[in-house]
């Protein structure tokens, strides 16, 4: 497979901004700003959590009730407070947020987080107030974490900064990085961090960022992916505030060898309603995000179990070859099952290879016939280290790069046998073990062999297949990826006015680029017309031509197949016709005449600038079928042809491409040289917004294609 690339012409400039969280997870003096006398306050809470943290700082008390509390003098100003101290926690009104802020940059506090809400949530007013704290505290050098957060914990020093009463202990350090999680809402942090370590994963540390103000996702992310005891760091995000940053700290996670893993709602309205109304969200166009993040190198899931499930895997296995799964089961009917789930994920199983094959032979019953999905009966339960033979075996496959070992249940022997395969094999193709009798705990023996071998154990073959598909998936994204250079922009194209942009003149820029068109020339009169006919060759198709007919054929302005002249001087007038009683009045530029051309299979090309994301490539099937399918694939503006011909044969329609009822095998290859001109095209004219070739007609092999129509929008 070719280069890969990443998008390119992003809006807006990488500003990472870590300074000050060293501060924040570690402080050695903390303030609680709106410290409440009244017992069972929210400000209370906080102080429990601080005061039974195994980490310990000195704490100071803002409130207006002065006094003491919990033994701690009660100071009534930020200005009575101390020079420098390193975290400042905002319990206070949302209308007190701003001078409480600025209060704490005279003072010089080197770091805060803000509960605070009433913000960005409650619609415009909140913005615009959350948008001026988000400036005073970046302008005086203030890193600020929230308003609208519940708070963080750090596990490495058991350390907790949290709205709501949660002991917190630190784990049992085993010299294992751990997984840091960051989250725009506090009730899923809570949930990730509390099942992965349920699941014996550790967790290094839980931030909550809430509406962002000042620092975001991507600034936390860059801070844990410098944390040695960071292996990886999981995301939930309802909105990525900084695109260049998220794209920056997606290089950083490259150059550290970690992975980033993301779940990001909005791909339905109701969702992107939803978050607005959570953190006041501003929704942007889910695909274009999507794309552009996991060409960068981050692994984008869709559901909460398959961001827990594959963070637990990606800790313990963080390589994966991209080839597909194996399945060891003692089940028969999970094989089945398997198999019809992996087609619906997209997960290749492929069969056992010769060699594998004969590598168990006289290991293995012959009523045990040795193939992928490896069906190993009930033999396991009487000979446990059967097992293990058999996933070795597998394992051992070229053409597998992770292995599900599914078995109903499990006692010690069979857990022993587990754990003499996770020593044995090779630590760079995942393994997964699931115990089924998901509603049964497993015994404590087995449970403990399982945890001290640090086994990956799931209840669900399907939970474990989709997590498994998720990472294969993203390892085959990997393959050939490299960073790509800007190419140059393109000499010589016509100018183009702002808007719109007529057919003709579209067609004149992708003919500069190298896109073929057809045979043809603008005509002003019906005598033009017939002189361009007669150069080109009946049948000719006559087109209205106007910036402002971008779907011609909606009114009449559009007439294929003529004939001869006499029909041509005939069809100008009913062409006129059918433009003056759509739009009286409209000016058109002229009459575009082309050569009729033969059938092919229409495709269509596309390009957007993304007012966040930048440029994004779009290829699919085209004419009329783009609406009635939706059956593209969007990828960055710069992909290597190798991508574009990977993401054409992604398609559900790609068997119409292979040669489909006798017709033959498209040109695949000029279709990505197409494509790939047009991603060059956005990605170096910052003044264009939209390309649109539809239909691009595609030929047999080797006879190319050509753009039959062609919408180009500028700034």
């Amino acid at each position: 497979m070719g280069e890969k690339s990443q998008g390119a012409g992003i809006t807006g400039q990488a500003q990472l901004q870590t300074a000050g969280i060293e501060q924040m997870m570690r402080p050695r003096s903390v303030a609680i700003i709106g410290m409440s006398s009244k017992p069972g306050t929210p400000s209370h809470t906080v102080l429990r959590n601080l005061q039974t943290s195994e980490f310990k700082t000195k704490i100071h008390l803002v409130g207006r009730s002065g006094g003491e509390i919990e033994g701690i003098p009660c100071l009534t100003s930020i200005d009575q407070l101390p020079e420098g101290v390193d975290l400042a926690i905002l319990i206070v009104p949302a209308d007190a947020v701003r001078e409480t802020v600025e209060a704490c940059i005279a003072r010089g506090v080197k770091s805060a987080v803000c509960f605070s809400s009433g913000f960005a949530e409650t619609g415009e007013q909140g913005r615009k107030e959350q948008e001026e704290i988000g400036r005073i505290a970046r302008e005086g050098g203030l890193p600020l974490v929230g308003p609208n957060c519940v708070g963080y914990f750090n596990y490495v020093d058991a350390f907790s900064v949290m709205l709501v009463p949660t002991p917190l202990q630190r784990p049992e350090d085993d010299g294992r990085p751990g997984v840091a999680i960051v989250c725009q809402s506090g009730g899923i942090g809570h949930h990730l961090a509390y099942t992965l370590q349920q699941r014996g994963v550790n967790v290094s540390y839980m931030v909550t960022t809430g509406n962002e103000a000042h620092l975001g996702i991507a600034d936390l992310v860059g801070f844990f992916l410098a944390d040695d005891k960071t292996g990886a760091v999981v995301c939930y995000a309802e909105q990525i505030r900084r695109p260049a940053d998220m794209l920056a700290v997606a290089k950083l996670a490259r150059d550290h060898g970690k992975k980033i893993l993301l779940l990001h709602p909005g791909k339905s309205a109701k969702a992107q309603a939803a978050t607005a109304s959570h953190t006041g969200a501003l929704t942007g166009d889910y695909k274009v995000m999507r794309t552009l993040l996991e060409d960068a190198g981050i692994i984008m899931v869709d559901a909460l179990e398959e961001l827990i499930d594959v963070s637990q895997i990606v800790l313990r296995y963080p390589h994966h070859d991209g080839e597909g799964l194996g399945i060891v089961t003692t089940s028969g009917a999970l094989c089945g099952i398997s198999e019809d789930y992996a087609a619906e994920l997209g997960l290749d199983i492929p069969p056992m290879s010769k060699e594998t094959a004969d590598s168990l032979k006289g290991k293995l019953p012959d009523y045990t016939p040795p193939r992928n999905p490896f069906d190993m009966g009930t033999l396991p339960a009487w000979q446990p280290d059967l097992l293990r033979v058999g996933a070795e075996a597998v394992l051992a496959d070229p053409a597998i790069g992770s292995v599900m070992i599914s078995n109903p249940s499990v006692g010690p022997p069979i857990s022993t046998a587990f754990a003499s395969i996770a020593a044995a094999l090779p630590a760079d193709k995942p393994i997964v073990y699931v115990i089924h009798n998901e509603d049964c705990p497993i015994p404590q023996e087995a449970a403990k062999i399982l945890a001290d071998n640090k086994m990956v154990v799931m209840r669900s073959p399907e939970r474990a297949m989709r997590a498994l598909s998720a990472l294969t998936r993203h390892a085959r994204q990997r393959r050939g990826w490299s960073e790509p250079a800007m190419p140059q922009p393109f000499a010589g194209l016509p100018a183009l006015g702002g808007g719109t942009q007529p057919e003709w003149l579209g067609k004149q820029v992708l003919a500069k680029i190298g896109i073929a068109v057809p045979e043809g020339g603008l005509a002003k009169s019906a005598d033009e017309a017939v002189t361009i006919a007669a150069k080109i060759g009946y049948p000719v198709a006559l087109k209205a031509q106007a910036a402002s007919l971008a779907h011609k054929s909606d009114v009449g302005g559009v007439l294929l197949n003529i004939a001869d002249e006499a029909a041509l001087r005939s069809h100008w007038g009913k062409l006129h016709g059918n433009i003056e009683r759509a739009k009286p009045g409209l000016a058109l530029d002229g009459v575009l005449v082309e050569k009729m051309g033969e059938r092919g299979v229409e495709l269509v090309v596309g390009a957007r600038r993304d007012p966040s994301w930048g440029p994004v490539l779009l290829v699919g099937m085209g004419g009329v079928w783009i609406e009635a399918l939706g059956d593209v694939a969007l990828l960055p503006a710069l992909a290597s042809e190798a991508q574009i011909v990977e993401a054409l044969f992604s398609l559900k329609s790609a068997k119409l491409l292979r040669g489909f009822r006798g017709s033959p095998p498209v040109d695949v290859d000029a279709v990505a040289r197409a494509a790939a001109q047009v991603g060059r095209l956005i990605a170096t004219s910052p003044e264009i917004t939209e390309i649109d070739v539809n239909p691009l007609v595609a030929y047999g092999e080797g006879k190319g294609v050509v753009a039959l129509d062609a919408l180009i929008v500028t700034q």
